[in-house]
């Protein structure tokens, strides 16, 4: 059974950077496809950031210059760098993984996650202006 775990979410000001980690309980499952997504309160939840099996990533355009997923194959870890935060940044954080191929960056990036098989809790983030 594959879990995931995310943590590194808190209160920081706008500007600020943070990273957040998932770490997965199962190696395999990190050659995958995995993914970041948000739900904001009384929002749509949300890609922000994915990456696939070759390890090319792909990011929302609200992200895109400011985050980096990256992920430790080693460490069974799954990261993600946000830095000049906004506060419409603000949301429950979610890492997640699938068995996807091709349609990976698709299904964590342009899509809401419905194509992701297993999902951490979630972690969440305040950014405060």
């Amino acid at each position: 059974q594959v879990q995931l775990a995310e943590s590194g979410g808190g209160s920081v000001q706008a500007g600020d950077s943070t990273r957040l980690s998932c770490a997965a309980s199962v190696s395999t499952i990190m050659r995958n496809c995995m993914g970041w997504f948000r739900q904001a309160p009384g929002k749509e939840r949300e890609g922000v950031a994915g990456i696939n099996r070759e390890g090319r990533s792909d990011y929302a355009d609200s992200v895109k210059g400011r985050f980096t997923i990256s992920k430790d194959i080693d460490e069974n870890t799954l990261y993600l760098q946000m830095n000049n935060l906004k506060p419409e940044d603000t949301a429950m954080y979610y890492c997640a993984a699938a068995d996807l191929g091709a349609s990976c960056l698709v299904a964590t990036v342009d899509g809401r996650g419905y194509g992701m098989d297993y999902w951490g809790k979630g972690t969440l983030v305040t950014i405060s202006s």
